[in-house]
């Protein structure tokens, strides 16, 4: 593998050559947009990476086999078979007790587990590894930021845009002011036009974000507000322009992304909200039943 120019990464092998998570971190900035996809993806999901065929990742990173293998030459290696031999060697090296997907779904089921079972069990890990993840910082600043805000706008389309209207529907059950964006139409334009810095700006995305939550959160920058980011990337560029960053695991060997740590993670935000004044919150709740 070819040396980077701008050595920034600090992780190395015990050779003395760079991981391949941090080479790539250490040239994301280089590679087209398809192509970071699939460097989100790698970095993200090293395990599968190392395992799976050009065509399966270019699945996964909802890209074509033909940019797995030009982003492979973009990194030095002669194809795609270099790539995966360098995964699976800083997979090998990485400490006991970071075992991947593949590796911890077996306790639940047989070896012989059907395709509904290994889903079943890769959302069972997705949720320990999201919780394994997530710093106590963060959650705490996370909450911190919503209990003081005055307003939040949750920014979320396409399939966030459930979970964007979910984590508004508690926040409202807290009878906390809560508004979502979830297309680019005349009335989510308007909210976005009255952030400021009392605003709370949270984006939700998953792999590539979509034009307008990064356009969301750009504002929101911009205008000195407040932000958290919630992403299953963590090079997602959603994750880079936010103040706080929360991330989730969505390994699945379905074919779309999962979402159950997602879900899970807002309604424990939303509880760690609740937490801080329970008897206050309790009789807010019952008022907004009551409506």
């Amino acid at each position: 593998m070819k040396q980077a120019q701008n050595s920034t990464a600090t992780a190395e092998t015990p050779h003395g050559h760079q991981a391949l998570s941090a080479y790539i971190r250490a040239r994301f900035d280089e590679f087209s947009r398809s192509q970071k996809d699939v460097a989100q993806y790698i970095v993200d999901h090293l395990d599968e990476a190392a395992f799976q065929t050009a065509e399966e990742l270019a699945r996964r990173a909802s890209t074509s086999s033909s940019t797995v293998v030009r982003f492979s030459q973009a990194l030095g290696f002669d194809g795609f078979p270099e790539l995966q031999q360098a995964a699976r060697d800083e997979y090998r090296r990485r400490p006991a007790g970071m075992s991947d997907a593949l590796s911890a779904v077996t306790p639940l089921f047989s070896l012989d587990h059907t395709e509904f079972e290994a889903a079943l069990a890769a959302d069972h890990v997705n949720v320990e590894d999201t919780a394994h993840k997530l710093s106590r910082s963060d959650v705490e600043a996370a909450v911190d930021a919503i209990v003081s805000a005055e307003k939040v706008l949750i920014a979320g389309t396409d399939q966030m845009a459930f979970f964007a209207s979910y984590l508004r529907h508690l926040l409202m059950l807290l009878d906390l002011r809560a508004e979502i964006v979830a297309s680019p139409s005349q009335e989510a334009l308007g909210r976005l036009s009255r952030i400021d810095e009392r605003t709370l700006v949270i984006g939700l995305s998953a792999g590539r974000p979509h034009p307008l939550i990064t356009r969301t959160m750009k504002l929101a920058r911009h205008r000195k507000a407040p932000t958290l980011a919630i992403t299953d990337a963590t090079l997602s560029e959603v994750a880079r322009l936010a103040r706080i960053r929360l991330y989730y695991s969505s390994n699945t060997p379905a074919f779309v992304r999962s979402h159950t740590a997602l879900l899970s993670l807002i309604q424990a935000l939303a509880y760690g909200v609740y937490a801080r004044d329970a008897q206050q919150y309790d009789v807010r709740i019952k008022a907004f039943r009551l409506k």
